[in-house]
């Protein structure tokens, strides 16, 4: 379990000389990738990159589009370039849909990756122990030293309890964040290949394709790739159903085909033959915990209103405004 201190010299560092450039994509939006063509071929690039530069990544898979969308660009360019796949790591924070959890599951079985599930051991045993259900208050004098410390010297929170919910301050931190760290520390990760993109939050607008992240401090020092930072959410789907599944599912297009309602799959596919989770064929833009996510409308995702809506609207936004903060603490 990583508990941030300061390393001896002679503790493993991420290489000085690690032959990425942090500076790619610094002042960049989407629009210097305007075609679909040219932001796939940057993902490559980045991947590419990335699979050669760091003897042991790892892959962050939450089951929503974004980083699906990243598994599916890592294992294409390593199968291609005769690179090892990375494992997956999936958080599990207890708060997940159901069936999200079962896609991910079968997609890494369909796909051969290597799926490690971490969480926060000493918090789930607490909310076992306690029967606890969302909301419910958590004593933190009850917790790990390990845990106390992320909350009283870290996070700087001084109250007795905090609520168990995944989408606030304290509980995003422990069950997200502290889980990823114990997990990269455990398997002596050096670099993350991450799903986030620069439209999707203004915390992540000025992140760069590759980013460091080598504070003792604060977390196992290690580096970050963004192979999807030039994507916006029209163009996810535009890969999805035009390159991902169509070269994926056997019987799909090859030409491609947008769904045009819930159950509009062509040549007698169901959901579980693509991937992609349900819950974006339900309305879900973004997905979150089960308890603070809500459809942004009934019709598929990808049809919906994207230029002039909000993709997280239906994500509890205590945690948007604190992004930023959490963001300096290690998360997404």
């Amino acid at each position: 379990m990583y508990t941030p201190v300061l390393w001896s010299d002679d503790t493993k560092m991420i290489p000085d000389s690690q032959p990425v450039d942090y500076a790619a994509g610094t002042g960049e939006t989407a629009a210097d990738y305007p075609t679909l063509d040219e932001k796939i071929e940057q993902a490559v690039s980045v991947t590419r990159s990335a699979l050669e530069s760091y003897e042991n990544p790892a892959m962050m898979w939450t089951g929503g589009k974004d980083s699906t969308l990243m598994v599916y660009f890592v294992r294409e360019v390593a199968d291609v370039f005769g690179y090892e796949t990375p494992p997956a790591i999936f958080l599990d924070h207890f708060q997940h849909f159901p069936d999200l959890i079962e896609f991910v599951e079968r997609w890494a079985d369909e796909w051969d990756i290597d799926l490690v599930r971490a969480s926060n051991e000493d918090l789930g045993r607490y909310v076992e122990e306690h029967d606890l259900e969302p909301g419910d208050d958590i004593e933190i004098a009850e917790l790990s030293e390990h845990n106390q410390h992320h909350v009283r010297d870290l996070l700087e929170y001084e109250e007795d309890t905090f609520p168990f919910l995944l989408d606030t301050y304290v509980g995003n931190h422990l069950l997200k964040t502290v889980a990823l760290n114990d997990a990269l520390e455990k398997l002596d990760i050096e670099a993350v290949f991450s799903g986030i993109r620069w439209d999707e939050q203004d915390a992540r607008a000025d992140e760069t394709f590759f980013s460091p992240r080598h504070d003792p401090e604060v977390y196992p020092p290690h580096d970050r790739a963004h192979p999807i930072l030039q994507f916006d959410e029209r163009a996810v789907w535009d890969a999805f159903w035009h390159y991902v599944v169509p070269e994926t599912v056997d019987g799909f297009p090859d030409e491609g085909y947008v769904p045009q309602s819930y159950d509009d799959l062509p040549n007698g596919l169901t959901h579980e033959d693509v991937p992609i989770s349900p819950k974006y064929f339900e309305g879900f833009r973004s997905l979150g915990s089960e308890v603070s996510t809500k459809k942004s409308e009934s019709e598929p995702a990808w049809l919906q209103d994207l230029d002039n809506t909000t993709e997280r609207a239906g994500r509890a936004q205590d945690k948007e405004d604190l992004m930023e903060r959490l963001r300096d603490l290690g998360y997404m």
